[in-house]
């Protein structure tokens, strides 16, 4: 067996789907892993029970109140994590010199800042944080250049594409024979429903995802498909591939996780049961294998595998997205904002299903021209941007 690090992992976002499923596989290799820090917004008795377990060094919640609750609950206890509060925290576990690896799996625009520490820290970074590319990307690229930190993507399509990519990294897709890359989407819930009865979708039906476990958030950006926009512009990010090179598929089985096409007419392919910790075990152990508590693909139970164009009418969230990626400058940091301005107006009854994206196309064309040059500028977009969405919100609910 080749002798392997022993690896200190910050995890951002412990208590969400992915920070748990990453967890899951800690423990199944405590020789190699270790949880160094833990970080949650609100979760107070999750996160008890994550520090009972796992007993990291810190513990981070960014809420105060619920820092303090949990602090008093470990000290009751007799456990050994220290407890630190709000979100300067999140900065500084992630870029702590005892750490060798952040996985940044904090939902949201929240995990921007974080994340950016790591990558400037020359942290080795398992990125499940879209938004950290879409809303900065150039920024982002640039960092990671200047440190030397390694990027390795966790969302299962992009994790899929980095194993279907040949070993040497060259950003130039011409000069790596590369012809387009294939992301496979499953179409959601709602894939064959008709476009009238989406009017009235409720939140519990956008969030009953057909293949995977996940939360509302990401649950209802997949039923709009705006989940497979986002990770359209961070494809283009994170292997340097244009817009025009870069298709989306629906594959309603989710077990082709994304394809690569090459010069010479090859496809390259990565397929496996739907279950994230394959992507966030590859990325802990990589250039390794190990076993992740995955299942194996049994192909004749599948039986079959089908694919189809996606339907801008039916998903105009994708269509909005790759607009966003044309447009560049501050275009996806405006599209990410107003879409989860709009998708929590949702989840709270406040904002039809189909306005969605009638939300991110008006704050596309108001929101023009804002600066996405320094974090602080994004930040400030950010806020802008979403300030923009609210009002467009209340539009639409008094027209409902």
């Amino acid at each position: 067996m080749p002798e392997t690090n022993f690896q200190r992992i910050t995890v951002l976002g412990a208590t969400g789907s992915i920070g748990m499923s990453t967890l899951d596989v800690i423990a199944r290799h405590p020789d190699r892993f270790q949880a160094f820090a833990l970080t949650a917004q609100v979760q107070v008795e999750r996160m008890f029970e994550l520090c009972v377990r796992f007993a990291p060094r810190y513990a981070v919640m960014v809420n105060l109140a619920a820092a303090s609750e949990l602090r008093e609950k470990l000290r009751a206890h007799g456990g050994v994590t220290e407890v630190l509060a709000g979100a300067d925290a999140l900065s500084m576990v992630a870029t702590h010199d005892e750490v060798d690896a952040v996985m940044a799996a904090i939902v949201g625009a929240a995990g921007l800042v974080p994340t950016l520490a790591a990558a400037r820290a020359g942290k080795r970074i398992l990125l499940a944080n879209k938004e950290a590319l879409v809303l900065s990307g150039a920024l982002f690229m640039e960092a990671v250049a200047a440190s030397g930190a390694q990027l390795l993507p966790i969302d299962s399509e992009h994790n899929a594409v980095f194993q279907a990519l040949p070993g040497s990294y060259v950003r130039n897709p011409d000069e790596r024979g590369i012809r387009r890359i294939l992301l496979t989407a499953s179409g959601g819930p709602f894939r064959e429903r008709s476009l009238e009865s989406l009017e009235g979708v409720t939140p519990d039906q956008a969030c009953a995802h057909p293949n995977w476990v996940m939360g509302r958030k990401i649950s209802v950006d997949s039923a709009t498909m705006m989940n497979k926009g986002l990770e359209v512009i961070e494809a283009h990010w994170l292997f340097g591939v244009p817009a025009e090179r870069i298709d989306v598929v629906v594959h309603p089985q989710s077990v082709i996780h994304s394809m690569v096409e090459y010069a010479d007419g090859s496809v390259l392919a990565q397929l496996g049961n739907p279950d994230m910790r394959t992507p966030i075990a590859h990325a802990l152990a990589y250039p390794e294998r190990i076993d992740a508590g995955v299942k194996s693909l049994d192909l004749f139970e599948i039986a079959r595998l089908s694919f189809e164009r996606p339907d801008f009418q039916r998903f105009p969230c994708l269509a909005l997205a790759y607009q966003a990626l044309r447009e560049g400058g501050a275009a996806a940091a405006v599209l990410n904002a107003a879409n989860e301005e709009a998708v929590a107006a949702f989840l709270e009854g406040r904002l039809g299903f189909r306005r969605i994206a009638d939300v991110i196309s008006a704050s596309l064309e108001r929101a023009v021209g804002l600066p996405v040059d320094s974090i602080e500028s994004i930040i400030d977009t950010d806020a802008r941007a979403r300030d923009i969405a609210r009002s467009e919100i209340l539009v639409r609910q008094t027209r409902q």
